[in-house]
Formats: C-alpha cells, structure tokens, sequence
C-alpha cells in the first residue's frame, strides 16, 4: 500500500469512527482541517503525509469525549496505523503530535513538549476551525451539547486557568471567547495561519460587540 493508499484509507476509517461524534468534532471538523493543513503546508517545509495522516486521525478520540482521557486517542492512532503498515518512526511523529496539539496542553509548562514544523501546520489547521464563523457554530453547539448557559453576566470568564481547571469548566458558552477563542490569533506558529486567523479574530469581536447589543436590549 502506497502513501495516496494509505491516506484513502485512513479517511474511511475516521469517517467510519466519526459516524456518531459530536457534530462539532466529527467528520466534517476533521476534513476542515486536513484542508487547513494542505492549505498551511504548501508554505512549510514538512513531510506532507505526516501532515495528513495526522490531521486526520487528530480527533477520532477526543479527550473530553472519553472522561478526560488524553493517551486513548494517540493510542488509537498508534493502533490503526501499524495495522496499515505505516513507519515506526511515522507512527511515533503522527501519536505525538496528536497527543501535544490540543490548546490546553499550552496552559502548562511546555519546555519539556514535542515539537516539530509538522506539529506547527496540525496543531494551526485546528485552531483555524475553532475561531471565525464556524468557530463560533462550533462553540455554541457544544454548549448547548453540554447544556450550558449561553451567558452570565455574573460568572466572569477566567483567562489564566490551569489546564486542570480548565477541563473541569463549565462555565458559559461566551466566556470561552475570552478563555481560547480570542487567545488563538497570537498563538498560530505558520504564516499563512496568521493571516487567515487575523480576519477570523475580527469577526469574532464583531460577532461578541452584537451579541451584547442584542442581550442587553
């Protein structure tokens, strides 16, 4: 099985696990951002499979989906892609970089963390889909996923949490504009994300500006 194989059949397998995800993390998430990493990667000097193989299997076990599990979905990657034939050292690079790219791994220290431009572009191409319009869809549909208030004038967001504590939040939809979504324009490492997300980050705080408008009459 060649690499273009490879690639085939991993989307019809994450396809296939992301079949019942929660809508805002499932195949359409998924594709969104392996087309971010495509886009990203055409400006990066990176092995483009290791790009592809890991924005598509980033998400087939999302932590917050599994109890706070954050080795089950780089294990699952390990597993699918040694039954496919993929390189040891392929499999090493794809399992860490989903296992390091997550936002709230950045709330603790990161002197000790993998890195590698391939981890750049995946971990970029995420967070693209998490600000801008479909950010903001995503954010809400998992609020109202949780049950959550869309705000509280009363609950204030807290923008220097510790990543213990910011799994554990369940604080309103809107402060998480405060709590990532606004963190993220300076947080993207590639140039072509830095100019896609600067746009994205306006809209947000046009979206926020109406938002109050129409809450408070």
């Amino acid at each position: 099985m060649n690499e273009i194989e490879k690639i085939d059949q991993t989307k019809i397998f994450v396809k296939e696990i992301l079949s019942e995800a929660e809508k805002g993390h499932d195949w359409s998430h998924t594709e969104r951002v392996y087309n971010n990493a495509l886009l990203i990667s055409e400006g990066e000097d990176v092995d483009s499979f290791v790009v592809q193989m890991a924005a598509l299997l980033h998400d087939i076990a999302d932590s917050k989906f599994h109890n706070g599990n954050e080795e089950i979905g780089p294990l699952r990657a390990r597993d699918f892609l040694q039954s496919i034939s993929v390189e040891k050292e392929i499999v090493s690079h794809v399992e860490n970089i989903i296992r390091y790219m997550s936002f709230k791994n950045s709330l603790e220290d990161q002197s000790e963390a993998f890195s590698s431009p391939e981890l750049d572009v995946v971990r970029d191409a995420d967070r693209l889909d998490a600000i801008g319009a479909i950010g903001i869809a995503r954010t809400f549909h998992y609020g109202g996923y949780k049950n959550r208030s869309m705000y509280d004038p009363e609950i204030l967001p807290q923008v220097d949490q510790s990543k213990e504590a910011y799994k554990k939040s369940d604080a309103p939809t809107i402060n998480h504009f405060y709590e990532k979504l606004l963190l993220l324009k300076d947080m993207m490492h590639t140039s072509t994300a830095k100019k896609i997300a600067e746009e994205r980050h306006e809209f947000m705080l046009k979206f926020l500006d109406q938002f109050y408008k129409e809450w408070n009459g």
